[in-house]
């Protein structure tokens, strides 16, 4: 049995302490890693549109028909027709 990984529980098993810290520290990891993603993708627009590249107005276009298309997608996979 590996130690570092926990015994499996059944459905009905509440997690350990451990386990809840576990996965709070994962939880804070991946906030992290988003927080870094999100900043270094600002970064890059605003380099953009300081060079002229593309504009506010563009890209808030952009994000509202990539925003429709998936929310259809979304929908469609939620929702299949018969």
């Amino acid at each position: 049995m590996n130690p570092n990984k926990p015994p499996k529980r059944t459905r009905t098993e509440a997690p350990s302490a451990w386990e809840q810290v576990q996965l709070a520290a994962k939880l804070a990891d991946l906030k992290e890693e988003h927080y870094r993603t999100v900043l270094s993708l600002s970064a890059m627009l605003e380099l953009l549109i300081d060079k002229g590249l593309l504009t506010r107005e563009e890209l808030a276009l952009k994000a509202d028909q990539l925003d429709a298309e998936l929310e259809s997608v979304i929908s469609a996979s939620l929702h299949p027709m018969p």
